[in-house]
């Protein structure tokens, strides 16, 4: 059966004509009024501009990226696959871009020098404002070169190049942070389990974890280094509570803090297993705050959070500030972290 129902017409746009008939006034003066230009008196503009709104005026995006010479958008390159680290820090960077009308839209390059290129290339014919670069370890470059490509190129959260601008966390800072929360619960024998030798970020929290027990007058254990894995800090545990102890004694671990999240999900699994209670016989706390792991951990664990989301929008506006023609010095920037505080370690006194 036939209907007798009518399409819907499509609503046209409305043009720059309509708002300047509507609000008394020429199509140029108008545009400058929307653009933040020209000289009016205060009460036109703001005419103009709520006569605009009530009608529902889009500007063309396009036109205004002509005139301004600007296409309004960033390119979020990244080889970190699974968005473990990059997604926080792009909701960092969208934060500060959007009150810009700055759109931002993310690559995953993985470790493909070709596929890296590509979207950079397809970046570039988009006429992108600039750049930002993020990973999933601040160690290693992304497989492409982002020097002389004649916009801005800003770095976060990996190796940036050399003479570039690049935002990371402070490991070390964070590590002095779980360290000392032991300190102040009264630990006194304060185990390290981490990952793999080869990642930069494990030798800084070690040392770290190494100053802050010297300047407390507190026994260090060489640092246990291997997977980032929840089973590696399962068989961790065997070596620090099967093993000499501290300094050759049998005495065993009061706190134990891990270079990663799954790392002490595996550390804590394999203490209940003992029968070793946490936090009241033994303390831990995690590294990187992933909320997924750290909230459904049983107790929920005490974690060292890099602020992903801060330190992009450090990135953005200062690729915002490079855009707009404002000069600054390369270099790295270390933002700080902070700790989580939840039940696997319990509070200071003071807390």
């Amino acid at each position: 059966m036939a209907s007798d129902a009518q399409p819907t017409p499509v609503k046209q746009p409305v043009t720059l004509r309509e708002v300047a008939a509507l609000a008394g006034v020429s199509v140029a003066t108008a545009s400058k009024a929307l653009n933040g230009q020209g000289r009016m008196t205060a009460e036109t503009r703001t005419r103009i501009r709520e006569t605009a709104q009530r009608l529902g005026f889009r500007p063309n995006s396009l036109a205004q990226s002509l005139l301004r010479r600007r296409s309004f958008t960033v390119g979020l390159l990244t080889n970190d696959t699974y968005g473990r680290f990059s997604l926080p820090l792009m909701a960092g960077v969208s934060d500060a871009l959007v009150d810009a009308g700055v759109s931002v839209f993310l690559c995953n390059v993985e470790d493909d020098p070709r596929l890296a290129q590509l979207h950079v290339d397809a970046m570039l014919d988009k006429r992108v404002d600039g750049i930002i670069a993020t990973g999933k370890r601040i160690d290693r470059h992304l497989p492409v070169d982002l020097a002389n490509l004649g916009i801005p190129a800003i770095y976060a959260f990996t190796e940036p190049d050399p003479n570039a601008i690049a935002f990371v966390s402070d490991d070390a800072g964070g590590a002095r942070l779980a360290v000392e929360h032991f300190c102040r619960l009264g630990r006194r024998r304060i185990a390290h389990v981490s990952g793999p030798a080869s990642f930069a970020v494990v030798h800084a929290r070690a040392e770290a974890y190494r100053a802050v027990l010297a300047e407390n007058g507190l026994p260090v254990m060489e640092p246990l280094l291997g997977p980032w894995s929840e089973a590696w800090g399962h068989e961790a545990v065997a070596k620090l509570f099967d093993g000499e102890g501290f300094d050759g004694t049998r005495e065993k671990p009061d706190a134990v803090f891990c270079g990663n999240d799954q790392i002490a999900r595996g550390v804590i699994d394999a203490l209940r297993e003992r029968g070793i209670g946490v936090p009241d016989e033994v303390g831990v706390i995690g590294f990187d705050n992933w909320q997924i792991v750290a909230e459904a951990t049983r107790p929920p664990l005490t974690s060292v959070d890099m602020n992903l989301a801060a330190l992009g929008r450090a990135a953005g506006l200062a690729l915002l500030s490079l855009v707009g023609g404002e000069p600054a010095l390369p270099g790295i920037r270390k933002l700080p972290c902070r700790l989580v505080v939840r039940q696997s370690c319990g509070r200071p006194p003071d807390g």
